[in-house]
């Protein structure tokens, strides 16, 4: 017969064992999140769409969480985006409190199996995409080269980071499509890549996206000062209706395969994921708040001022399209990557 004070022990330690699970479930969302405090981390140097879109979230998103939790922004520049996306796969919490606005070529990146990566883009939760807006590649209006026709015959000097779309969409129109553009690397982010642009150092830029050139150099834009030439997506933008994209510059069905594949990424460029295992309710809640602030009109009232385009998609249709990029066959992404390679010799 158990002595009182070993029954009383043993009792107590079932009750515990039981409990903190029930407990575990039984909190809801709202009280997980009260008094919380999310990170948005953003894998490129401040200054930029990247960095603008996060902030914008973070001002307005908290609001339409259950709980309104507080929700901060914090850069992690580094191996174009790889750092940041390896820091969330690996190290970030896994309870909600951690989001990433992530690099849009980190899929494309995974797939060709590029050095650095330690992270698997289909294990993260896609939570939402802001827009769905190309990249471009343009010259400087100082330069001669004002059309892609232009490039095919004088050489153009574009800059952009290593690691990046900005270093491999030359390449792959050098070697595709004719095109005689001459890469400059070794920038640490977009920023720096358009100073020395403004500054005469390169004449053009490897890559930007569309809606970033609108929200973060319109006078540029209005003035007339960047020549687009091509733009990387799988639709032309509305207001680039004369400028190519970069898939239909293919004279194959093996070439237009490989440009889609490097194209796509544009139909989820800023987005926001969670890290892998977060709770699934956790991960509705998220994906619904990110659905409400992107119709929040202080929000948008707030992108129609900086110019920033705003064509969202849900996390559930950002992730499909996000796993298909990462799930390209490998002797696509394999063909990818051997260009770049062949290009850094």
């Amino acid at each position: 017969m158990l002595k009182p004070r070993r029954f009383w022990l043993l009792w107590m330690a079932s009750a515990a064992a039981f409990a903190l699970p029930c407990n575990g479930r039984a909190q809801s969302p709202a009280e997980f999140f009260h008094g919380k405090t999310i990170n948005i981390i953003i894998g490129t140097s401040a200054g930029n769409d990247y960095d603008f879109r996060a902030r914008m979230l973070a001002r307005y998103m908290g609001k339409h969480i259950p709980g309104e939790p507080a929700i901060i922004a914090r850069n992690m520049p580094g191996g174009g985006g790889v750092q940041a996306a390896n820091y969330v796969a690996n190290q970030a919490p896994r309870d909600g409190t951690t989001l990433h606005m992530i690099m849009a070529n980190m899929m494309a990146t995974q797939a060709m199996g590029l050095p650095g990566v330690e992270f698997d883009t289909r294990k993260f939760s896609w939570i939402g995409n802001t827009t769905s807006t190309p990249n471009v590649i343009n010259s400087w209006y100082t330069s001669p080269v004002k059309t892609f026709e232009d490039v095919k015959s004088r050489e153009l000097v574009v800059g952009a980071p290593m690691g990046t779309g900005g270093a491999l969409y030359p390449v792959l129109l050098n070697q595709l499509a004719g095109a005689k553009f001459r890469l400059v690397t070794g920038y640490p982010g977009g920023n720096e890549v358009s100073l020395a642009m403004e500054r005469g150092e390169v004449d053009g830029r490897g890559s930007n996206s569309w809606a970033a050139w609108k929200s973060t150099k319109p006078e540029w834009v209005r003035d007339h000062k960047l020549n687009i030439l091509v733009q990387i997506g799988l639709k032309r933008a509305p207001d680039l209706p004369d400028v190519p994209l970069m898939l239909e510059l293919a004279t194959n069905d093996a070439d237009r395969k490989l440009l889609t594949f490097i194209s796509a990424e544009t139909e989820v460029s800023r987005s926001l994921v969670a890290p892998p295992g977060v709770p699934a309710d956790r991960i509705e809640t998220l994906r619904r708040a990110f659905d409400a602030a992107m119709k929040d009109p202080d929000l948008l009232a707030e992108a129609a001022k900086q110019q920033m385009d705003i064509s969202p998609s849900s996390g559930e249709d950002a992730q499909k399209i996000a796993d298909s990029i990462a799930n390209t066959p490998p002797e696509i992404a394999g063909r990818a990557k051997a260009m770049m390679e062949s290009a850094g010799k």
